[in-house]
């Protein structure tokens, strides 16, 4: 059997864990090493630490501090890796915690936090979802059913400093563009919140100051939410620093291409079994600056979609030149109130968008003025026929059932 190299308490508070850390930089202390070749078992907590609760309440997605996120565990030192190699991380199996075989999907208030469509929901709300071995399903959002995909929503290696440096200064141009926007442009090093793991005094301090917050993906990988990225994936991470210094955490039960609800997915703790090799001198001899991956051959068996398209004029009708983020946006939008004709509340659309295996696809990028942007959303999942007749569509779902939402304060 694998060595389970960290293990978490989920009665006990991330910060009290000191294998676990919330903020990116090189002077984190690793917690174990491993040698190349090695595989072995990596627990971790859900990305708010515990914050959420299976309740019927929004109140904590409202509430949360997301300076707190994400809480990472790691780092994990590989013997010989070196900057400019590459980290081959074999991604063997990945499961919820058995003590914890729920997760939760939710929108951020607008006012903290947001989400992608944060003007059309701009109040927290939240869905809780029971795992039935490979199946989901939620008492707040009836007549779905569907097979996750479970993934870590969040990997990679610590930057080095000049890597670290470049992410906070590019940041905090943008931020400067206008700093007083709801939500924000990025997200600052913020230190009252930050947790270095096992770092002390100066160190923990200059990592508070310094780290750069988890939210985005980089360089590096980090946060990028890829849905693919599950058992039997091959994951190539650039390495930066003596060791790698390999993190993970963020995991998903299962997801939407694009994680559209940003507290998005079916967020979860659990744990992941990894190997890990290392190629020498691999950034420069392949010519990678991003990480890249080989996907699961393992994914959700469905082959019928209904496809939404939308392209790069807004809600008011304002025309954009190649826009894919507007396009997809509207994509997104023609599916949920397409989905609001079989009686889902808006919510419970977009809830679903975020959470299912949908794909979403870039289907054109040329065609000046308007990208074309698609929502694959596959019809299995549904309890009852989505698909447009000549009869028009059923209100399967009564509206007796609702998310929990939490106005602002």
């Amino acid at each position: 059997m694998p060595e389970t190299l960290i293990k978490v308490d989920l009665t006990k508070s991330a910060y009290e864990n000191d294998m676990v850390h919330n903020r990116w930089h090189p002077d984190i202390p690793i917690v174990a090493w491993v040698n190349p070749g090695d595989d072995f078992i990596i627990e971790t907590y859900d990305w708010t630490g515990g914050f959420i609760k299976n309740n019927d309440s929004a109140d904590d997605v409202r509430d949360i501090d997301l300076s707190i996120v994400h809480f990472l565990s790691g780092p994990i030192g590989v013997k010989g890796a070196e900057p400019g190699d590459l980290l081959v991380v074999d991604l063997l199996d990945v499961g919820p915690l058995k003590e914890s075989m729920w997760g939760f999907n939710g929108f951020f208030s607008k006012q903290n936090g947001g989400g992608f469509l944060t003007d059309h929901f701009p109040l927290a709300q939240k869905s809780i979802w029971d795992i039935k071995g490979l199946y989901t399903s939620s008492r707040h959002i009836p007549g779905v059913n569907f097979a996750g995909l479970i993934h870590p929503g969040l990997i990679g290696c610590l930057p080095d400093p000049k890597m670290l440096d470049t992410w906070n200064k590019r940041e905090a141009e943008l931020i400067s563009t206008n700093p007083t926007r709801v939500p924000g442009l990025a997200n600052p090093p913020f230190a009252a919140t930050a947790h270095g793991g096992r770092a002390k005094g100066d160190v923990k301090a200059k990592i508070g100051a310094e780290g750069a917050r988890t939210v985005p993906p980089r360089e590096h990988g980090g946060n990028c939410d890829i849905k693919d990225l599950s058992r039997g994936s091959k994951i190539y991470f650039p390495v930066y620093v003596p060791g790698a210094g390999l993190s993970m955490g963020d995991l998903h039960f299962s997801q939407g291409d694009g994680e559209i609800t940003f507290c998005g997915a079916i967020e979860m703790a659990g744990w992941l079994h990894l190997k890990v090799e290392v190629i020498k001198d691999g950034m420069a001899k392949y010519g990678v600056k991003n990480p890249i991956f080989k996907p699961s051959p393992i994914t959700p068996n469905y082959k019928d979609y209904l496809i939404f398209e939308g392209i790069s004029v807004d809600e008011q009708g304002k025309q954009h030149y190649l826009d894919v983020t507007i396009a997809y946006r509207q994509a997104c939008l023609n599916a949920i109130e397409y989905l609001k004709k079989f009686g889902y509340s808006g919510a419970q659309a977009y809830s679903i968008l975020g959470t299912a295996p949908v794909q979403g696809h870039i289907s054109g990028v040329v065609d000046v003025p308007n990208a074309c942007a698609t929502l694959w959303l596959p019809t299995e999942i549904f309890d009852f026929d989505v698909m447009p007749s000549a009869a028009g569509p059923i209100k399967h779902i009564k509206g007796d059932i609702q998310m929990p939402i939490s106005p602002d304060k």
